[in-house]
């Protein structure tokens, strides 16, 4: 539908016609509409927004991205600049100014009526990655003394520029959250029911100087499309909705992503960051991955002299060790994410082992079956193997159980020493698993090798 729109809408303004421009993009969701206007000029998007009712202008500039917003703020009036700024939501004009160059900031600030200014300031006092950046003082909230009448009567009144209106926040005479009630409990009640009779007294809350990715947990135990924010005294001063902790829970799942990846997190999109910045957010993993392969070199020189005896070991060392980093490399990205998830915690390490050590014998054995019977069905039809092809066979299966077995279990507890360490778990990478546990397989490859082989071959 939007797609189908964008050369009307184009051809409109460039026409003109703005009665029909206005008409159009009314009937439009914001969302929608904002995806319209995104693929147009910025002279283009300059002359919507100026059509469009204030209101919705501010909403639709919500939904657009960053890198856009920042272009049109750049190309508007500043008239156009401060009557957005200040219809904006609060906790979305902290994440825009947040964004912006010091400089910047200054000059938006500037543009905000003296009530707006004392809001957006108190909202980036905040550290960087905490609630309080994500929080809107935009809410009702009402007094246990109070009738369900009073308090509906209250909603119509004040509940137009709330955030949402699904939870409604009890406080005391000193402003502390006590509660929250879901608005239908009101809707419900006789008008003459008071609040404290639909209390409960058990309600979840968020700290403002808890870091931003602890919401994502609360939100995702609680089930809830808001939650309160307060103050270290109990003092309800916010909440947060869900489609901000839904952008910081795909901007944690994107650096977590790019860790396991074998990278540094880029904390821009792809097609934004500058080049020389994602080269060095990746050359760094690489060269580090680049001299821990170096190992394998070394390895591989240790056991020269057994290579040199029977060179048909070597034929396998790209299967034994692809073997043991891809079983690392599972194990790694299975146990970061139970981490992420909180599925598991410091303490269940022991769990997480036993379960690792069935697993990597399971996986083993049948990595391990399956090479025994290559070698041994080949060796029938060919000797490639030379004469010693079931002792081959039997050194590769047993070395495969092994370094499978040592591969998973490296793989599972390293995020687990990272996270006692105080490191995040996402930086043992897959990559860095398998580098890993390559030049240590050599190294039971090899061992394996001299015990089944000794006498024969070796």
């Amino acid at each position: 539908m939007v797609v189908n729109m964008q050369p009307d809408l184009e051809q409109l303004i460039r026409a003109r016609d703005f009665v029909t421009v206005r008409e159009t993009l009314e009937r439009l969701p914001p969302p929608d509409l904002a995806n319209l206007l995104e693929t147009l000029e910025t002279e283009e998007q300059v002359i919507a927004f100026r059509i469009l009712p204030r209101k919705l202008a501010a909403t639709v500039f919500e939904y657009i991205n960053l890198e856009t917003q920042e272009q049109l703020l750049k190309a508007m009036a500043q008239g156009e600049v401060a009557t957005l700024l200040n219809d904006m939501a609060p906790d979305d004009r902290t994440m825009l100014l947040e964004e912006l160059p010091a400089t910047v900031t200054k000059q938006m600030l500037a543009l905000l009526t003296p009530k707006e200014r004392a809001v957006a300031v108190s909202l980036l006092g905040y550290p960087e990655d905490s609630i309080g950046r994500l929080m809107t003082p935009d809410y009702v909230r009402v007094r246990q003394d109070w009738t369900a009448e009073r308090v509906l009567d209250h909603i119509r009144r004040h509940g137009h520029d709330s955030e949402t209106l699904s939870m409604i926040y009890v406080v005391d005479e000193h402003g502390v959250l006590i509660d929250d009630i879901r608005i239908r409990n009101f809707l419900l009640a006789p008008p003459t029911k008071l609040v404290s009779e639909l209390m409960d007294r058990h309600f979840v809350a968020l700290k403002a100087t808890d870091e931003q990715e602890a919401a994502v947990a609360v939100f995702r135990r609680e089930d809830r499309g808001a939650l309160p924010v307060t103050d270290s005294a109990g003092v309800l001063i916010g909440i947060v909705t869900i489609d901000d902790v839904l952008d910081v829970a795909e901007a944690e799942a994107t650096e977590d992503i790019q860790k396991i990846g074998g990278m540094e997190a880029l904390e821009e999109p792809y097609m934004q960051i500058a080049f020389a910045r994602m080269i060095r957010k990746r050359a760094g993993w690489l060269v580090i991955l680049f001299l821990g392969e170096m190992l394998t070199a070394t390895a591989m020189g240790y056991f020269e002299e057994e290579i040199a005896r029977a060179v048909v070991l070597a034929l396998f060392v790209p299967l034994i060790i692809s073997s043991g980093g891809n079983s690392g490399s599972q194990a790694a990205t299975l146990a970061i994410r139970a981490l992420a998830l909180e599925e598991v915690g410091l303490r269940d390490w022991w769990r997480v082992m036993r379960r690792e050590i069935f697993s990597g014998l399971a996986l083993g054995s049948i990595l391990g079956s399956i090479g025994f019977l290559r070698i041994s069905v080949w060796s029938a039809f060919s000797d490639i193997y030379g004469p010693h092809a079931l002792l081959v066979a039997l050194t590769v299966g047993l070395s495969l159980i092994g370094i499978v077995l040592w591969g998973t279990l490296a793989g599972s507890m390293l995020p687990f020493i990272l996270r006692r360490l105080g490191f995040d778990p996402a930086t043992s990478s897959a990559p860095f698993v398998a580098t890993l546990v390559d030049v240590t397989g050599l190294v039971i490859y090899f061992s394996v090798a001299a015990l089944i082989l000794r006498g024969t071959l070796l």
